[in-house]
């Protein structure tokens, strides 16, 4: 029995490679041959006419390049030589499939068949294996995560086993990983710049993120060691620099506090302004203090983070501070350090809705925590390369994923502030009362 399913003729747009693709006017579908497939599901049978369907085009474009069977064709391109073995992409394996052969007229060599090199290309098996392992599907189970095509195909398909799995994923992250590093930055206007890193095993990975003029932000680069140490650092915006970054002009950078990034910033970048993260600050006194004070002084301090202007923060922090001298020198100390630098949006007066975003480096940690969440099924770090692939990909997936922030509208006021840090003085230190900020 069979059903004859009946279409317009239409072909594809030439392709320069694989040449036209044409498809059928009318395939015979022989449901005899799909007729098991059906007790598996629809997928396993639309599968089954798939098969019949890509085999019809075969045979199409082999009339094509060679003229009708058993007829004289001057114009031909090639002429039939047989059918050999080869195989498709079906959905995340590879299926064996028989393929028409055809030869050059002139004598030249093999003809591609132009159906065929489309349906046995093998770059889809790569983003597959890359997607469901980012997702927490392990190599040893990835079959299980590929949709039901029937027991037949299915017993006759390839490269799912664990070692095929692995190098596809091992090359694509290896892509995403030049790409990642090779971009061309002088197209970007950065406004705020965000650096962190990230341990995986013994490797720590030093990452970067963007925030344009427009609120977008951009994964912009990596670099792996052992330590967030200055060198490292300095060496990450020296390539931020030599790709096209513009650090001319006056950035925001946003840190969590250690002092190799600030040193590589300062050393690095030319106007950089530096805002460091208040969540940070706020959780390294907390952990100076015992369990019972925790939650009072953190609430102080957050408090005054959210004052109406520098001056009101910084009186309020350094109050805090001295009632700490006393009974907590330490998580004194630690108040005290590097306060000014976490005070920056409020002394520039940057908008609430902005400053949201800007007072602390949860945009590039939000990043990072998708970096570990796609690594969270690794067991073995083999080497500082495999940390960088990881995290790699893991940037580039939660690119995909990021917004714009909260308060874009506001980023040229930004700029403007910025540039006037630099137009007054070397020095000043004066905190404006009437600055409204977050």
């Amino acid at each position: 029995m069979s059903n004859t399913y009946q279409k317009n003729r239409r072909r594809a747009e030439p392709d320069p490679v694989r040449g036209e693709i044409t498809v059928p006017e009318q395939v015979i579908v022989s449901m005899a041959d799909i007729a098991e497939s059906a007790r598996e599901g629809l997928l396993a049978l639309a599968v089954g006419t798939g098969m019949q369907v890509m085999a019809a085009m075969f045979g199409e474009d082999a009339e094509r390049l060679c003229g009708p069977d058993g007829r004289h064709n001057a114009d031909r391109e090639g002429y039939r030589h047989g059918t050999g073995g080869g195989s498709v992409t079906l959905g995340g394996r590879r299926v064996p499939v028989t393929r028409p052969r055809v030869r050059a007229a002139d004598g030249s060599g093999e003809v591609p068949v132009p159906s065929y090199e489309l349906f046995s290309s093998t770059e889809i098996l790569g983003k597959m294996a890359m997607e469901k392992m980012l997702a927490g599907l392990s190599t040893r189970r990835y079959p299980v995560g590929l949709e039901p095509v029937g027991q037949q195909v299915d017993e006759s398909s390839s490269a799912t086993s664990k070692s095929a799995v692995s190098r596809k994923f091992v090359a694509m992250t290896e892509t995403a990983l030049a790409e990642l590093l090779s971009r061309d930055l002088s197209g970007l206007d950065v406004v705020a710049l965000m650096i962190d890193g990230v341990h995986f095993a013994e490797s720590c990975c030093v990452v970067a993120l963007g925030i344009d003029i427009e609120g977008n932000k951009h994964p912009l680069a990596l670099v792996e060691g052992s330590t967030e140490n200055a060198t490292l650092v300095c060496g990450l915006l020296v390539d931020l620099r030599e790709r096209g970054l513009d650090a001319t002009h006056p950035m925001l950078v946003g840190i969590d506090g250690s002092k190799a990034l600030r040193k590589a910033v300062l050393d690095v970048l030319d106007r950089p302004v530096i805002q460091r993260c208040q969540l940070h600050k706020i959780r390294n006194v907390k952990d100076h203090l015992p369990q019972r004070l925790r939650s009072s002084v953190g609430r102080r301090m957050t408090d005054a983070y959210h004052a109406g202007s520098a001056l009101e923060a910084e009186a309020a922090l350094l109050a805090l501070a001295k009632e700490l001298d006393r009974t907590h020198p330490g998580a004194a100390a630690s108040l005290r350090e590097g306060l000014d630098d976490t005070l920056t949006v409020l002394r520039i007066g940057v908008p609430p809705t902005l400053a949201r975003t800007l007072r602390s480096t949860n945009a590039i940690e939000s990043m990072i925590s998708v970096c570990r969440e796609h690594a969270s099924n690794v067991k073995r770090w083999r080497d500082g390369r495999m940390a960088l692939r990881w995290c790699a990909a893991g940037m580039v997936e939660a690119g995909k994923q990021f917004r714009r922030v909260n308060g874009h509208l506001h980023l040229p006021a930004l700029r403007a502030a910025l540039a006037r840090e630099f137009a007054e003085p070397v020095g000043h230190a004066v905190h404006n009362d009437q600055v409204s900020a977050a």
